[in-house]
């Protein structure tokens, strides 16, 4: 295999993804998708489409974890979620979508449950070292 078909399959994957993460997103707003479809859909598109990371990206090694494992995981749970006939009517209308260079749609709810999650996680990690210190504190006076 030659770097350029690796680099042109590396390219149609992509194209695939985000056809696939689009059709999620109108899948979301399709009267026959199920709830239970939808919440998922909701948190992963939210995510996928959000500037903020759980996992950042400069964290060596586990910062593209989230990118390379679980928002494709979370696709293929969704898809398998979701009618045939649902998703097939979205695909042909995020293609459209993309033809069309419209910009990626966004979420502003979900960008902010992605930073109260970060926040509620530095909050607690906080609670967790303040508590360490004053119990290591509290012992080395007695």
């Amino acid at each position: 295999m030659d770097e350029n078909s690796l680099s042109q399959g590396i390219k149609q994957k992509t194209e695939n993804l985000k056809v696939e993460l689009l059709a999620l997103w109108f899948a979301y707003r399709h009267p026959k998708t199920p709830w239970y479809a939808k919440v998922l859909v909701m948190l992963i598109g939210g995510y996928a489409f959000s500037p903020i990371d759980l996992i950042p990206d400069f964290i060596p090694l586990i910062g593209y974890l989230d990118d390379l494992i679980i928002l494709p995981l979370g696709i293929y749970i969704a898809v398998r979620l979701i009618p045939k006939d649902v998703l097939d009517e979205t695909r042909v209308k995020a293609k459209e979508w993309l033809e069309q260079k419209r910009g990626d749609p966004k979420s502003k709810a979900a960008g902010v449950l992605i930073a109260f999650v970060w926040i509620l996680v530095i909050l607690i990690a906080i609670n967790y070292f303040l508590k360490a210190f004053i119990i290591e504190w509290v012992r080395s006076i007695r």
